[in-house]
């Protein structure tokens, strides 16, 4: 039996303030707060002190606000909607909540939740939307942290959207028919085509395409959103990226991408693997941009879920050129590559004055062709070389640079499964890098960075390379006396 729920004690309601007076009584930071806290409004904010801290002077002087130089009186509340107490003494605070309860209006004392009338909450404005977190005056610094959680989902551009909206509804309510029609207008309207244009400050471009929205009486489009999911920690998702998680009907995502950062996306959307590991592939890529299209098509949001970011090593070119052949509108939201991630686990500057001031971003299959690929000639003359790949082909890399002229000696950092709480890191030189070949215990993916710049990293929690590679010639030097 599923238990009631608990009862609220302080109801939560938006009061109308515009062009009426809120009184704040207190000179000092308590004011202070609560003056800042007000100024999101549109409230004539009245300020009762005979005497106020510096920061409180600048702060009525830079926002229009009205100050009474005088001692507190209660007739200098009169006709207030809102009073504050926060002088931070408890018998003036006492006083000015009698004197507000008296005159009928209500009163917040600072940090003394049993002369409260209202308790004010975190607030996150995108106006006119606004959404308010309370604790009852238990929690404050939970309100802050659940205020937090919820501004980062929620796009800035929500508050021109709504106003947008405000202009349509007229004409949706004219034009379009109650129930599912009118609600798949709002849906598309606060999610689709407008809202996109709004999220990159296109106005114009918002209200056109609410307009055809409108024409098209609600039918729905779709759309594809290339997201990059970063190297695999959840937190390092961008806040575009979870907010499009949010909205999607179908996410088709990798193999690489966690589960925990599939999760992050609306708990009902279809989810679709499409991912390609090494010896296993799901789907071609031809299927994969065919699948794209034809969700589109069937008015689908869809999150394409790609591992580090989609415009490195992702294919995301092919896969947008299916999208524009189609006539499928579509986005590219980027993500923390694998590189950065590595580098960040290393503590290593990708680029050091006085040492290195580029960087490349490769495969280690660039380098089974005949010819020495060009970023290899960089990586010689001092670029720092990430390299994308798994520990097959760390032979090839090494052998093909020291044959191409870059020292021995040059150093190396590598990462399996970087940025995750599993993650592991090796360090050496170039001619370390082929024991990898051979480690069966690494079965995450694999990213090396080669040069001078190396040596800057943090090697505190890394294993050596070198350990790995005299334990195979000690072992082979066995096996050979045995035989």
């Amino acid at each position: 039996m599923t238990p009631a729920a608990a009862k609220l004690n302080a109801f939560p309601i938006f009061l109308k303030v515009e062009g009426e007076a809120v009184v704040i009584v207190g000179g000092g930071d308590e004011a202070l707060a609560k003056a800042r806290l007000l100024t999101q409004s549109s409230a004539e904010i009245r300020i009762i002190a005979d005497h106020v801290e510096p920061h409180l002077r600048d702060w009525i002087a830079a926002n229009g606000a009205t100050r009474i130089h005088a001692p507190y009186d209660a007739s200098l509340i009169e006709r207030a909607v809102m009073v504050f107490a926060a002088t931070g003494d408890e018998a003036l605070d006492r006083r000015i909540s009698v004197d507000a309860r008296e005159l009928g209006i209500p009163v917040n004392a600072v940090d003394r939740p049993e002369l409260c009338d209202f308790f004010t909450p975190a607030l996150v404005n995108r106006a006119p939307v606004a959404v308010a977190i309370g604790t009852e005056g238990a929690g404050p610094v939970l309100a802050q942290m659940i205020r937090a959680r919820v501004d980062r989902m929620l796009s800035p551009q929500l508050g021109a959207l709504a106003t947008l909206g405000a202009g349509f509804r007229d004409a949706v309510e004219r034009l379009l028919p109650r129930g599912n029609v009118r609600r798949g207008f709002w849906r598309e309207f606060f999610e689709g085509a407008p809202a996109r244009a709004l999220d990159n400050g296109q106005l114009a471009e918002a209200h056109d395409a609410a307009t055809e929205l409108l024409l098209q009486k609600g039918a729905i489009k779709g759309h594809v959103a290339l997201v990059g999911a970063g190297p695999g920690a959840e937190d390092l998702l961008t806040l575009r990226a979870h907010r499009l998680l949010m909205e999607a009907d179908v996410i088709v995502h990798d193999a690489l991408v966690p589960e925990a950062v599939i999760s992050m996306g609306r708990r009902d959307a279809e989810r679709l693997p499409v991912g390609k590991r090494k010896g296993c592939h799901s789907k071609t890529q031809s299927e994969i941009n065919d699948l794209l299209v034809e969700l589109a098509q069937a008015g689908k949001r869809v999150v394409r879920l790609k591992s580090g970011d989609p415009l490195v090593f992702g294919r995301a070119g092919e896969e947008m050129q299916a999208m524009r052949d189609a006539g499928v509108s579509y986005e590219v939201v980027p993500g923390v590559t694998s590189a950065f991630a590595a580098a960040a686990d290393f503590e290593l500057p990708l680029t050091l004055r006085g040492v290195t001031s580029s960087m490349v971003f490769t495969t280690g299959h660039d380098l089974k062709g005949g010819s020495l690929p060009d970023w290899a000639k960089l990586a010689i003359s001092g670029a720092t070389v990430a390299v994308y790949m798994g520990r097959s082909v760390a032979a090839d890399v090494a052998g093909r640079l020291i044959d191409a002229g870059l020292s021995p000696d040059t150093a190396v950092a590598v990462v399996e499964n970087a940025s995750l709480k599993n993650r592991r890191r090796f360090h050496g030189t170039l001619a370390d890098l082929p024991s990898l070949e051979t480690r069966s215990d690494l079965d995450g993916p694999v990213m090396t960075i080669i040069g001078d710049a190396v040596a800057g990293a943090n090697f505190e929690l890394s294993e050596p390379l070198a350990a790995h590679r005299h334990e195979q010639a000690a072992r082979a030097a066995l096996e050979g006396s045995r035989a």
